[in-house]
């Protein structure tokens, strides 16, 4: 009961202050009545999506609108509210100053009457949160940026001095709904004409069949030199979905690694590979997934059989916790890590030299773009797709490029 009345209370809450401000500010019937059909509306539907939600349906296109419309809708009204409860606040304490004081100049009541002018700023602070998630889900999530990376080793084989990744990850392609911009994107990682593709897991949201209408669009990704590799991620397991069975479980994840042959990039699960340049050579590594808050399937030792310390390591792990974790420290000594799975949490600030912040990086040390330790890297890709929320806002869709050169870090 309490799981029930709780919310529905501070959705009253919300939604009582929410309501001042709008009457404060605008003194308009007209308006005040399509606010409140529209509040009116929504939480007719939240409430009917709550109780007709079925697990079995998994996180798919109506979860994520869902998600994308509370945020639109209920962050400016949280904004609203926190502004306004302020103000009361003051009203109390100096309401309280004033009957003790016995002013009798004063004709008011107890407490001062709402101030216009707070509840305008408070309507101007709650456009903002508005207006960029409006963008996000329209324009930001598939606002494609290639970003570019330089790294110095001093012990790269000279063959590969020069060479080019290119990096995408979180893919999440049971959240796509526009082909164009889908092929777009591909057709900016084939601009880049890099030696290696490596695209580090969540090919789908859950299930195989996600990426069936997308599987001729990501085909056309360019057949580098050096080849095109992949690993999974947490979502590839389909943890977040109730299966009637076991078998259907198995069997979604065996046609989810046949995905990747599909779209002609060879999966590695817990195992390595040699990339030959010349005379040279580097060692490819791809552990399945292995995160501190999902699931470990990732298997290190298996996958580096046969490696030695000396030889130039490359490792493919979609949770950057493995890397903080595991990786950063070991005597393997792997020099650079590639991973993905936090999306920038798509919901951030960056703007280069100056700020960059984002909720998730109080979960993850390793967030978005370079981090090192010792001369180890790790370079964590915002990701390629969107899930849960529909849209992106301050962090955008990446395609990562780096380049490897022979040499002593300058920076």
């Amino acid at each position: 009961m309490y799981r029930i009345i709780v919310p529905i209370l501070i959705f009253l809450f919300i939604e009582i202050y929410s309501f001042q401000a709008v009457k404060t500010a605008a003194k308009s019937k007209w308006v005040l009545l399509i606010y409140g059909i529209i509040s009116v509306v929504f939480l007719l539907y939240l409430a009917y999506y709550f109780f007709t939600f079925d697990r079995n349906t998994a996180q798919d296109k109506r979860f994520q609108w869902t998600i994308g419309l509370f945020l639109l809708l209920y962050l400016p009204k949280i904004i609203l509210t926190l502004t306004l409860f302020s103000e009361d606040v003051f009203r109390l304490f100096q309401g309280v100053f004033q009957y003790f004081s016995k002013n009798e100049e004063t004709t008011s009541g107890f407490l001062p009457e709402r101030r216009k002018f707070v509840s305008q700023m408070a309507l101007a602070l709650a456009a903002v949160p508005f207006t960029s998630l409006l963008y996000g889900m329209t324009k930001g999530k598939y606002n494609f940026k290639v970003m570019k990376q330089t790294l110095f080793f001093p012990d790269l084989p000279d063959d590969f001095d020069g060479t080019t990744i290119t990096h995408i990850s979180d893919i999440h392609s049971g959240s796509f709904d526009d082909a164009e911009k889908i092929q777009y994107a591909i057709d900016l990682i084939n601009e880049q004409q890099s030696d290696l593709v490596l695209f580090t897991g969540d090919i789908v949201n859950t299930h195989a069949k996600e990426m069936l209408p997308w599987i001729d669009i990501f085909k056309k990704i360019h057949n580098p030199v050096l080849g095109k590799y992949s690993v999974l991620g947490n979502h590839d397991y389909g943890e977040y979905y109730q299966w009637n069975s076991q078998g259907a479980k198995d069997q979604n994840f065996q046609a989810i690694k046949e995905l990747h042959k599909k779209i002609d990039f060879k999966l590695l699960l817990n195992e390595n590979v040699a990339i030959k340049r010349g005379a040279g050579e580097i060692k490819l590594v791809g552990v399945e997934n292995w995160g501190m808050h999902f699931k470990k399937a990732g298997d290190l030792a298996k996958a580096s059989e046969g490696i030695q310390q000396k030889d130039f390591k490359i490792l493919m792990s979609h949770d950057p916790s493995h890397w903080e974790h595991e990786v950063k420290t070991h005597s393997n000594n792997y020099h650079l890590t590639l991973s993905g799975h936090t999306h920038g949490f798509q919901f951030g600030i960056e703007i280069p030299g100056w700020i960059k912040w984002s909720p998730v990086q109080y979960m993850y040390k390793q967030w978005a773009g370079l981090y090192e330790n010792a001369g180890r890297y790790v370079y964590v890709n915002r990701g390629f797709g969107f899930h849960a929320y529909p849209g992106r806002v301050g962090i955008m869709p990446e395609i990562t490029v780096i380049e490897l050169k022979k040499g002593e870090n300058v920076a």
